[in-house]
């Protein structure tokens, strides 16, 4: 019989598709632990089957927050595990405040790395990696959304971010529209039979999924600013005096950001600028 975990919160990370992505040294925790933490027991009750474990699971998800500090009072006298669905726990999946309070509280916070569908997609998407940028799912009202991606049109950093098949075309001409027409990749299935990696333009694949409604998780990748960006202002400038002679400094500014494929502040900055003179 192996000897019991020291106490405290062991965050495990679980596969997200192939089963055989299970570390050794995450089975051994899990099989170990007093108690596990799940999203949803039916799903973790899986992966407890086939690594043979029958450890004790308790449900732990958004709608369950009010229990942390019942937790946080347990890692004292024993190791609790915990998990997601899949991948690691805390990216895009409850977590954080659990965490926080067991730190606050002086409890061990133990690290089980593994699997996660955000670096997956981006260790196979072809698209810069030195510098990249998790947005987990964007909002789903488009005001919201198109207002998060122009937050961070400018950032010199690939971007990484989940999305559902339904929102899958919507969400890519989003993309589209307001950073321009750069590079892409959408991964789905990872890991899974049914594995597969697009890559394209924004405009391509937006074209290609806006009435096609893919199966499975989705992960987007976009790359950072490219050649677009080195439009020079003369241009810049040129393109939006014509622009403005009919539409306002904003609308012009918007449609030169598409136009060129360069983030609407610096257009907007520019529109103003020519505007006042």
């Amino acid at each position: 019989m192996s000897d019991p975990l020291p106490p405290g919160l062991y965050v495990v990370a679980t596969p997200i598709g192939n089963l055989g992505d299970l570390s050794p040294r995450a089975a051994e925790v899990l099989s170990r632990a007093d108690r596990i933490l799940a999203e949803d027991t039916r799903v973790t009750g899986k992966l407890l089957k086939h690594i043979g474990a029958k450890t004790p699971m308790t449900r732990y998800d958004d709608h369950t927050a009010d229990r942390e500090q019942e937790i946080v009072e347990l890692l004292g006298t024993q190791a609790v595990a915990l998990v997601s669905d899949a991948g690691t726990p805390l990216i895009s999946d409850p977590g954080y405040a659990l965490v926080r309070k067991a730190r606050v509280a002086g409890h061990s916070v133990v690290a089980v790395p593994g699997p996660c569908a955000a670096i997956a997609a981006l260790s196979i998407a072809g698209l810069a990696t030195n510098r990249f940028l998790f947005l987990g799912f964007l909002p789903a009202k488009a005001k919201a959304r198109n207002e998060a991606i122009a937050e961070i049109a400018g950032v010199q950093a690939s971007l990484v971010l989940y999305e559902s098949g339904p929102r899958l075309g919507e969400t890519l001409g989003a993309l589209r529209k307001t950073l321009g027409d750069r590079d892409a990749a959408v991964a789905r299935e990872l890991t899974k039979l049914h594995e597969e990696c697009v890559t394209g333009t924004l405009t391509e694949l937006t074209d290609r999924y806006a009435n096609a409604v893919p199966k499975g998780e989705i992960v987007i990748v976009v790359g950072p600013p490219g050649e677009a960006e080195a439009v020079n202002d003369i241009d810049l400038d040129a393109w939006l005096d014509r622009a403005m002679a009919t539409l306002s400094p904003s609308r012009a500014a918007a449609e030169a950001a598409e136009q060129f494929g360069i983030p609407r502040k610096r257009a907007y900055a520019r529109a103003l600028e020519r505007s006042q003179k």
